[in-house]
């Protein structure tokens, strides 16, 4: 359960004795300039907190002046660079809380139980209360998150949880039921260009000293491909403007911006919600019979590093679940596209994938078959192993014959291919109905004929 690490836990009082740039924080306000741009613009206010509202809205008691006030545990959750640890330490400062940074990339259990005595021996002292910033709580598995709940409970610590992943799924339930969870959403394209103008004319945290502006456009482009991520706009930022002053320039414009920073790659997370959303995005698309969104998404997931595999495992899928006998070619498609991409690979395996995923958006929709499954798993679990009626069964021997295995047994071809109310399902179960075909596509042939079969078998 333990990593092998050093104890990762930076509390105020070591930050002071190594002089770190967390305590200053709380006591000045303003980090070291060695610090990255993104650090030292870190919100100081929730006022200086762009593009995050609408949470803010369920954050109300950080605006409380009272710093006696009752605060509750938070999970806050939301991709990189939205402001998570910002409000940790918001929060803290609002209540003149003690404020513990716990890493569960690299801490342990025996980290917290050191957190947790700080925690008791700051309370016992100084009567003061503890923030423990927990940063991407989701890496701990469900037994170590247990650790938290007696001292969550007793109110020794107020447990702050951030992470990027949907805490339902990722969060023990006894945990998630003390904790207020606030989603934090990516920060539009409006509010990071204010976060790169505050960042461009701000001399005491940002670059003002260096004297340069920066055209919209360039700003613009910046915030585009940070795709909501503060930290990463500002990165962006501060790199292009060393290189502006490098070169004894002043003015950031797009051209210069594409020069010196080449169109990144998009970001797509590939096990996390991002991958979830993107996917459930691509598979509704080709349900809704628009082509036009399910190859963007389809793009979305290619360009950021997705295995091709696996959008056609996807796509096979797709073409059994949704389609089915509307249009049994779907799977032949899917098939030869995932056959293709297989034998050319990439770039141009991006044809055989963008027809397949064409074709399975226009192509006309069904979930007959699958629905035929599911009812038929259903049956067997509600009545078991029912027996085979005794005129399909095999009858390799004479003892077999005679005890009437095979006998009244119908042969369709000798019917003309059809043997009209003939029964094959158990007794027992006969008249049920588990393949429903609809009235589209090639469906709309085979639905009279089914149709006619079943109304002789009641006759």
């Amino acid at each position: 359960m333990e990593v092998e690490d050093s104890p990762t836990i930076v509390t105020e009082m070591a930050a002071k004795k190594s002089s770190g740039l967390q305590s200053r924080l709380f006591e000045s306000g303003l980090p070291t300039g060695d610090a990255p741009l993104a650090e030292r613009m870190r919100p100081r206010t929730l006022e200086e907190l762009f593009g995050q509202e609408r949470a803010l809205r369920g954050l109300r008691f950080l605006s409380d002046p009272d710093p006696k006030r009752s605060v509750p545990s938070l999970l806050l959750w939301g991709p990189p660079g939205v402001g998570k640890t910002t409000i940790a330490k918001l929060l803290a400062k609002s209540v003149e809380a003690h404020f513990i940074s716990f890493s569960a990339v690299l801490g342990s259990i025996a980290d917290l139980r050191v957190a947790i005595e700080e925690a008791r021996t700051i309370r016992e002292t100084r009567g003061s209360r503890t923030i423990l910033f927990v940063d991407e709580i989701h890496r701990f598995n469900r037994a170590q998150q247990d650790a938290f709940l007696p001292h969550v409970e007793s109110g020794l610590v107020v447990l702050v949880g951030a992470t990027t992943e949907n805490p339902s799924f990722s969060v023990n339930p006894a945990l998630l039921s003390r904790c207020q969870t606030v989603r934090l959403q990516p920060l539009d394209d409006e509010s990071l260009v204010r976060l790169l103008d505050s960042a461009l004319v701000d001399r005491a945290r940002g670059l003002g000293e260096m004297g340069i502006t920066a055209e919209k456009d360039a700003l613009a482009a910046i915030a585009d491909r940070a795709a909501g991520d503060a930290r990463r706009a500002l990165t962006t930022l501060e790199l292009a403007a060393n290189e502006i002053v490098a070169r004894k320039e002043s003015v950031l414009t797009l051209d210069r911006l594409r020069e010196i920073r080449p169109e990144e790659s998009i970001r797509h997370d590939r096990s996390g919600d991002q991958h979830y959303d993107v996917v459930s995005a691509f598979i509704k698309s080709m349900r809704g019979s628009d082509p036009d969104a399910a190859v963007y998404y389809m793009m979305r997931m290619l360009e950021g590093g997705e295995d091709p595999l696996f959008v056609l495992r996807r796509m096979l899928i797709f073409a059994s679940e949704d389609i089915g006998l509307a249009d049994s070619r779907a799977l032949m498609v899917v098939t030869a596209a995932d056959h293709t991409v297989q034998r050319v690979g990439l770039p141009e395996g991006f044809y055989a994938l963008s027809h397949a995923a064409c074709y399975l958006a226009c192509a006309p929709k069904s979930n007959a078959a699958g629905m035929a499954w599911h009812k038929g798993k259903a049956l067997v679990e509600k009545f078991g192993a029912l027996e085979v009626p005794f005129k399909l069964r095999n009858a390799p021997t004479k003892l077999m014959a005679n005890e009437g295995f095979g006998a009244n047994y119908k042969y369709a071809h000798d019917h003309g291919g059809i043997v009209m109310g003939e029964t094959y399902l158990p007794d027992r179960i006969a008249s049920e109905r588990l393949y429903e075909p609809t009235e589209r596509g090639e469906e709309a042939k085979i639905k009279p004929r089914i149709d006619a079969l079943r109304s002789s078998r009641k006759d």
